[in-house]
């Protein structure tokens, strides 16, 4: 019988506890789905393309349109006339969601599987284990991530050995800081954490798995079939919802992909339609326009929206790449009550507070407080402060909870939520979205903010930590601007992969649309009024990237300095420089992972950008690995 799936050499071997015969089987079950995500994603390039061409704004859709996939008219979608989720009982109280992945790079698993004990110790209502974004992706952290995940919902005796090392290790810091413990039972507060998984997008290839016909199997499958076959009977019978959360999602129409694979996999394990619940993060413009809509599509398995920065605003800058008039400020600048940021959340409240056809309603999650109080006592008591203050702002416009980067976050903003008292604000009067062109015009609002060299070195500093950081497996680290190592009145902030694609669409605006500072310069000879050029820009990346070289093995390891530091320079300059802007920094990073050489970096490179400029193909599949016949280890579903 033909292989749906293939597995390389090995691997099945070295992970038997994940790659488990059901789970197996449900991967064959699901791979033909791999088709129509390639397609969906060859559908998504051509109209991102067409609006390139075109210079074509995003609209709204045709009222009387159907969600592709779907039989539901998009105007009924936007009337409630669906039916949604009623909210489970371990998601109607999620104050505080930390995130972050479950594995580390290259560690054993009694100090890699810390990660998770940290997390359902830290007193979180939720925890999103992250697949995605925060997950490093060299060897096989996808699935180390996957094993530390199962090995603690089963409470693994290895994992209760170590959490409760870890336990103790917690409290010290809490007497420290709160002067008083934070963990009274370690065992009994291991059960308070809800926990959540982020599958990585439907744009992403999984390194380890490709399909009958040796195409690279969608990353969101494979994650997705993974996570969910691995855990349900324990999560079940815990009396534990199983939770996604799905990122990058930029339609309706990719939102009913993800409904119908998800709805294949209850079949499959003979669940209930809805059993499996989803968060959907707000990380695309295009998303804003289609919320009712990508709502309808989900229907008894959304529960409700996540709002945040990065992604959005790389989104937008995306979106607009043809458009000479619309520049980005500072990055500073763009906080949640910026411009276009305050009508998206104004559109995502609007459309959780919605109700669906039997009056259920969704809930909206605040976005991520990446700050971390560890540096001078002056610099954590101004920022713990600006912290709880933007806390208490999300809470007053209505979300019933919030995002933090680090388990030591949790008890710093967990109080506004307790001083509120609801269990979330489900239901609380928003208006009804509407659907006009001035509606569609302040989703894309620009207003007046400083565009400085101070802040394009942020922007370059940032982002080069940020690509080496990945090369070495940390795609959540704790960095800043290299010009405030040293300095502990500037925290370190604790951010993924996101952070660094922004910078660099903020960057290309910069360079590519002539974008005009707003203040002199003495270090560059620059003054108010010029224009940020690409001479400017390879004068900075020079500066910055030197400044790297020299910093101590604190902020950048010695080891990284010859090996992925130069890759992630050549990296920015290749996006950059392009006259096309590209879609995702990730996706040049991707085909570096396991690459420490930077000649073979240039050739990939080249090759990414050949390939993309030609007619639009993303090389996505894992360039170290021929699947060849003989050496895979195969699965057939008989």
């Amino acid at each position: 019988m033909k292989k749906k799936i293939r597995i390389g050499a090995g691997l099945q071997n070295k992970y038997p506890d994940v790659y488990t015969p059901e789970a197996l089987s449900a991967l064959s079950a699901l791979a033909h789905f791999n088709k129509d995500i390639k397609e969906a994603m060859a559908v998504r390039i051509a109209r991102r393309d067409e609006r390139q061409q075109q210079k074509k704004r995003i609209t709204f859709l045709d009222p009387e349109s159907y969600i592709t996939r779907t039989n539901i008219k998009v105007n009924d979608a936007r009337e409630g006339k669906f039916t949604g989720s009623v909210i489970p009982a371990d998601l109607q109280r999620q104050w505080i969601q930390g995130t972050g992945p479950a594995a580390k790079p290259n560690a054993p698993i009694e100090s890699s599987i810390r990660n998770v004990a940290y997390a359902l110790l830290s007193g979180a209502d939720g925890w999103m284990f992250d697949g995605e974004d925060a997950l490093g992706q060299i060897t096989t952290m996808s699935l180390d991530n996957q094993r530390n995940l199962k090995m603690a919902i089963s409470k693994d005796p290895l994992f209760l050995q170590v959490a409760e090392i870890v336990a103790s290790e917690m409290n010290r810091w809490a007497i420290g800081f709160f002067k008083q413990s934070i963990i009274s039972d370690w065992l009994q507060q291991l059960n308070f954490t809800t926990i959540l998984f982020r599958a990585r997008g439907l744009h992403l290839d999984d390194r380890h798995i490709v399909d009958g016909k040796g195409v690279a199997m969608a990353a969101s499958i494979v994650d997705m079939t993974l996570y969910v076959v691995n855990s349900y009977q324990e999560l079940r019978n815990a009396g534990s919802s199983i939770v996604l959360y799905l990122p990058k999602i930029q339609t309706a129409g990719e939102a009913s992909l993800w409904n119908d694979m998800i709805t294949s996999l209850e079949n499959q394990l003979a669940l209930d339609e809805g059993t499996i619940k989803v968060y959907v993060l707000v990380e695309q413009l295009e998303a804003t326009y289609q919320l009712m809509e990508i709502r309808a599509a989900l229907g008894k398995h959304f529960v409700g929206y996540n709002t945040g920065r990065w992604d959005y605003i790389n989104s937008i800058a995306d979106a607009m790449a043809w458009d000479k008039t619309f520049i980005n400020p500072d990055i500073e600048a763009i906080t949640m009550t910026y411009g276009y940021m305050s009508h998206y959340e104004n559109r995502v409240r609007s459309a959780v507070n919605t109700p669906d056809l039997h009056g259920n309603y969704a809930l909206w999650q605040g976005g991520m407080e990446p700050n971390i109080p560890v540096g001078s006592e002056a610099g954590i008591d101004i920022s713990m402060k600006k912290v709880v203050a933007g806390a208490e702002r999300e809470q007053r416009e209505g979300a019933s909870g919030k995002w933090v980067a680090h388990w030591k976050m949790v008890n710093i903003v967990r109080p506004v939520w307790e001083k509120a008292g609801q269990p979330n604000q489900l239901g609380r009067s928003s208006g009804r979205l509407s659907y006009t062109s001035e509606d569609a015009e302040n989703l894309l609002l620009i207003v007046p903010a400083p565009t400085t060299i101070r802040g394009a070195r942020n922007l370059l500093s940032v982002a080069l930590q940020y690509g080496n950081a990945f090369g070495q497996g940390m795609q959540a680290a704790a960095l800043k601007p290299a010009d405030f190592f040293g300095n502990d009145d500037v925290l370190y902030l604790m951010e993924d992969m996101a952070t660094g694609e922004i910078r660099l669409s903020i960057l290309w605006e910069w360079v590519h649309k002539g974008a005009v500072l707003t203040e002199d310069d003495a270090q560059t000879g620059t003054n108010r009024g010029d224009a940020f050029t690409m001479t400017i820009f390879k004068q900075l990346i020079e500066e910055e990237y030197e400044k790297l070289l020299k910093a101590s093995n604190k902020d950048v390891f010695e080891k990284s300095k010859n090996t992925t530091l130069p890759i992630s320079k050549e990296i920015v300059v290749a996006y950059i420089e392009s006259d096309v802007k590209l879609p995702w920094f990730i996706d040049l990073l991707n085909i570096n992972l396991n690459n420490y050489n930077l000649e073979e970096a240039k050739l990939r490179i080249r090759k990414f950008m050949t390939y993309f400029l030609k007619d639009g193909t993303r090389i996505t599949h894992n360039l170290d690995s021929v699947m060849e016949e003989n050496r895979d280890t195969s699965f057939t579903n008989n």
